[in-house]
């Protein structure tokens, strides 16, 4: 695995991954920024909650659950002094469906968040991290 940054103007890089995709970081306009890309820190973030969701997806198919829909909302703490790493972390999981068992969600969070998420278990050393989820249940129409 591979990714490079290169830098724009700025505060402004892009990251390029070995994949083939790319993404824009930026930093605030008080150190040189325009505000046209996440912060690294949300990049962060961002990818933790992009494992998870896709550890869930992938263990609700394969036990048959019919998901319409899955929204991970992240909230997050940071140290206060430099390195300012996070220190807690909340993911809130909003999982929709068509007669979903809460016993398959249940298991599919917890399993991500605690054994399977590679960045949860990474970010797992410097921040508590914890986890809820909500479950909707549509009806079929």
């Amino acid at each position: 695995m591979n990714t490079r940054i290169k830098w724009v103007e700025g505060a402004a890089w892009v990251a390029e991954s070995s994949s083939g995709h790319a993404v824009v970081l930026d930093g605030s306009e008080e150190i040189g920024g325009r505000n046209l890309g996440m912060r690294p820190m949300e990049m962060v973030l961002a990818g933790l909650g992009g494992c998870s969701a896709m550890d869930v997806l992938h263990m609700l198919r394969k036990s048959r659950q019919a998901l319409r829909d899955c929204v991970i909302e992240i909230e997050a703490e940071r140290a206060e002094s430099i390195p300012k790493v996070f220190t807690k972390i909340h993911l809130h999981f909003i999982v929709s469906g068509i007669d979903l068992k809460e016993s398959r969600v249940k298991q599919a969070v917890s399993l991500s968040a605690e054994k399977y998420c590679s960045v949860s278990q990474m970010l797992n050393k410097t921040a508590e991290i914890s986890y809820d989820y909500e479950l909707i249940n549509l009806s079929e129409s």
